[in-house]
């Protein structure tokens, strides 16, 4: 495309940018304001240690000076391998201030997808706690150029073998607390790079830049309405979709962050009760946890709890279940291509006033545009044309704005097909409702076409998760001679219900869904998933062949 001739109009004329008034966008400038503005506000809460925003300031500062006099520069890629601790957070902002790249890592992948995921990220250091030193170590021995190993020793851990040359309060203390850093020259830069599951074939390397991080961290605030210094809690892996962009959010805020090395119901309702916590997100396995809690894990709660849900989408009952316990729920949608939450289900007043069940049915609704995301559509991925805005007709699910990922890290081919058309195209099917609000019906690969009828997995596990029984549900197709596929459930029941059969379940579907669309088989037993809740189905796509 040829330069355009420069605009005659005065409001282009002799009004450049200039470094007085443009600064690129970048999430490093939250935590300065901070620090700067609430220097003594707690910023981290671990193991009953509190940690203020300039303390936190200065512990990133050293560890990007530290990194920097190891030959860390602007483009290299930073690694991390840890649970939900102070040193995964304080990455957060340390490895961009360097102009480098964090890449966290999944800390329930294999050695051979880690050892994938360096080599192919080129990581020139990695941060791991310890605990995790088996699979690091079998990863890492398969490299031609393993990376600069820094040990976490958390005390509060089960410990482990030290891989490194250095622990990371020791690597730190070789830092400068007053290391000059810089923002960005080029909003556009890279931040971070997020490796997708896998499910598929090799995992893709996503990558973000300054921009979307900054945008999406202040969307956080704007869509869950968090205001000023909230309290919250990590029962989201800060390894997923670097936590949603919320450690960003969290410094925009000058809010509290409660770590948690692991997710259980007490140590849930503690921080709750005695931290004073006012947020936390979570799959729908978070929300299980806290629902099934045992009467010794719970403890009163004194005040309502923000609660934001994404990953599968929640069943109804799941959600009303939530709200019954004093829980504030908000559902939101997105995918490690946008940043993690892109779509929210914008709660109007008016809803307040239907019965329960319908309340929890909206609720259950992906919902809009996030503050950040220029376009939402459902459309079909052929024509590219949006579907009727009917509720019914399904189509794919696709994005456009300043939230969706720069592509995907040496792979155009994949990219160019994701951006086809100039939108992204998330794989998702749905349908969008008249009021404007879009609806997941399925992924594309899990919709099941018995007799040349559509059925939804996810409408059936909307169903089997009303029977009184079942604590954890997921469908997928089962090959079927004369149908071509049948709804196979795999079903995991709650404590005392054993005696629940496959007969009652497949009766209780017929009884509240199209007959039709009611599972054929079901399988009880624990359901695989990945470390952020999520169903592995391809798993259980295999079993079902096998049956």
């Amino acid at each position: 495309m040829a330069d355009q001739p420069r605009s005659s109009s005065p409001y282009e004329t002799d009004l450049d940018k200039n470094s007085a008034n443009y600064i690129p966008l970048s999430p490093l400038s939250l935590i300065r304001r901070a620090a700067a503005v609430y220097p003594q506000h707690p910023a981290l809460v671990y193991d009953g240690r509190t940690q203020s925003w300039s303390q936190t300031f200065a512990r990133c500062r050293r560890l990007a000076s530290a990194l920097a006099d190891r030959g860390v520069r602007a483009g290299d890629t930073v690694a991390v391998m840890a649970p939900n601790i102070p040193a995964i957070y304080e990455a957060s902002f340390a490895v961009p201030m360097l102009g480098a790249v964090l890449n966290t890592l999944n800390v329930r992948l294999d050695a051979t997808t880690i050892a994938y995921s360096l080599e192919h990220g080129e990581a020139k250091v990695l941060i791991t706690d310890t605990e995790l030193s088996p699979v690091i170590a079998e990863a890492v021995s398969s490299l031609k150029n393993p990376p600069l190993i820094i040990d976490v020793h958390d005390t509060s851990g089960p410990g482990g073998e030290r891989l490194g040359e250095s622990e990371y309060e020791d690597f730190l203390l070789e830092g400068d607390s007053a290391f000059h850093w810089r923002l960005p020259d080029d909003e556009w830069q890279a931040i971070s790079l997020n490796y997708t599951s896998g499910t598929t074939g090799k995992p893709k390397g996503v990558v973000y830049h300054h921009r979307g991080a900054y945008l999406n961290a202040i969307s956080n605030i704007l869509g869950w309405n968090m205001g000023s210094h909230p309290v919250y809690l990590w029962t989201l892996p800060m390894f997923h979709c670097n936590g949603w962009c919320f450690p960003w959010t969290l410094a925009c805020a000058a809010g509290t962050s409660v770590c948690m090395r692991k997710v259980e119901a007490k140590a849930i309702f503690d921080a709750i009760a005695d931290e004073g916590v006012t947020h936390f997100c979570g799959a729908p396995i978070v929300l299980s946890i806290v629902l099934n809690a045992k009467p010794e894990e719970r403890r009163e709660l004194s005040h309502t709890v923000e609660v934001m849900t994404a990953a599968a989408p929640p069943p109804a009952a799941v959600l009303k279940g939530m709200e019954a316990a004093g829980f504030h729920m908000t559902h939101v949608y997105g995918l490690t291509e946008t940043y993690g939450p892109a779509v929210i289900c914008a709660w109007k007043k008016e809803w307040d006033q239907l019965p329960v069940d319908e309340r929890a049915s909206m609720r259950a609704r992906q919902g809009v545009t996030y503050h950040a995301l220029e376009d939402l559509e459902v459309m079909d991925p052929e024509t590219m044309a949006p579907v009727p805005r009917d509720g019914k007709t399904m189509g794919e699910v696709m994005f456009r704005g300043n939230i969706v990922m720069k592509g995907y890290l040496k792979n155009p081919e994949a990219t160019q097909q994701s951006f086809a058309g100039g939108w992204f195209h998330s794989g998702d099917l749905g349908v969008m409702h008249p009021d404007g609000y879009i609806q997941l019906k399925d992924r594309s690969k899990d919709i099941i076409i018995s007799g040349g009828e559509n059925i939804s997995s996810i409408e059936v596990e909307d169903t089997l998760y009303r029977h009184p029984a079942v604590l954890e549900a997921a469908v997928v197709a089962r090959p079927d001679e004369k149908w071509g596929e049948t709804p196979c459930a795999f079903v995991t029941l709650k404590d005392g219900a054993e005696d629940v059969t496959e007969s009652d379940i497949i009766g209780f579907c017929r009884e509240n869904m199209a007959r039709f669309k009611a599972p054929k088989t079901v399988v009880f037993g624990p359901l695989p998933k990945t470390s952020t809740g999520k169903i592995q189905k391809f798993k259980l796509r295999e079993q079902a062949k096998k049956l």
